[in-house]
């Protein structure tokens, strides 16, 4: 299973702030996004940050493994 978590806007918009996918051999974490995109289109058009066991991944040919734990966020700015 792989833990897909939303954070901020993200979360907002598909209103939660998380969903568990089913693993399957092969996955790329651009196959999971585009999934997650189809179903939720209007969330994924602000996300701009993805993470995978808490490390930045700019590379969406990774391959996932059972139990990781994708992130997906918007900008956001702090203070």
């Amino acid at each position: 299973m792989i833990k897909v978590m939303f954070f901020g806007p993200v979360a907002e918009r598909i209103g939660k702030s998380n969903v568990a996918k089913e693993f399957r051999t092969g996955l790329r974490l651009q196959d999971l996004r585009d999934e997650l995109a189809a179903q939720f289109p209007h969330a994924f058009e602000i996300v701009c940050f993805t993470a995978v066991n808490g490390e930045h991944v700019r590379d969406m040919s990774v391959i996932l493994a059972d139990n990781n734990e994708v992130a997906f966020m918007a900008k956001f700015s702090g203070g």
